[in-house]
């Protein structure tokens, strides 16, 4: 496994955890959520270079993506 493999899959459990705990969801139903969402598919795009950044930040753009229906990437 890859270096950037790892890191998308420390990112991914994260994210899922992330949102068990702020949306009071359950773990089947938060991890439906999250591999079904483009955040996910970006993620795993390793041009996309997502995995280089917190999974804090990854976790904010699926949020958002839940609430906005697309991802939003505001700027700092």
């Amino acid at each position: 496994m890859s270096k950037a493999e790892q890191l998308i899959e420390y990112i991914i459990c994260d994210v899922i955890e992330y949102h068990v705990l702020n949306a009071e969801t359950d773990v089947k139903e938060a991890m439906s959520q999250f591999y079904n969402s483009d955040v996910f598919k970006k993620l795993n795009d390793i041009e996309t270079e997502l995995y280089l950044y917190s999974s804090s930040y990854v976790f904010d753009l699926f949020r958002d993506e839940l609430i906005d229906g697309v991802i939003v990437q505001k700027e700092i």
